[in-house]
């Protein structure tokens, strides 16, 4: 019979790659930053006005985060004003269907624990 791979043979649980995948999108605006990237390159500006309630401060953290992480990719443009894009990187566009999952997963949850009516 062949070893389990993948999460459920890992019983090292100071090396838990899910833990590690879910700490590089922990964070109140990583999954709506991720979401508005998911539709193309993004201008910082854009990105904060499809985000109301983020301040710059936090943004441009959470975005370093992401970008220290592969997961997102910075172009700075030489132009004034400075023009500075975001985008996701082959690595971040791979969290694509993982996000899809996830979604899906919490609709199912949504649904199992939403009170019946009627």
């Amino acid at each position: 019979m062949d070893e389990p791979t993948g999460f459920s043979a890992s019983h090292d649980h100071t090396n838990c790659k899910a833990e590690l995948a879910l700490r590089v999108i922990q964070g109140r605006w990583k999954l709506l930053v991720l979401r508005e990237l998911m539709e193309g390159v993004q201008r910082f500006s854009a990105l904060q006005r499809a985000l109301p309630g983020v301040s710059q401060k936090v943004l441009t953290a959470q975005l370093r985060e992401l970008e220290a992480n592969g997961v997102v990719q910075r172009t700075a443009y030489p132009e004034v004003p400075p023009r500075v894009e975001y985008g996701l990187t082959a690595l971040g566009r791979e969290l694509i269907p993982v996000l899809e999952g996830l979604h899906a997963w919490g609709q199912q949850v949504a649904e199992a624990t939403a009170p019946e009516t009627g």
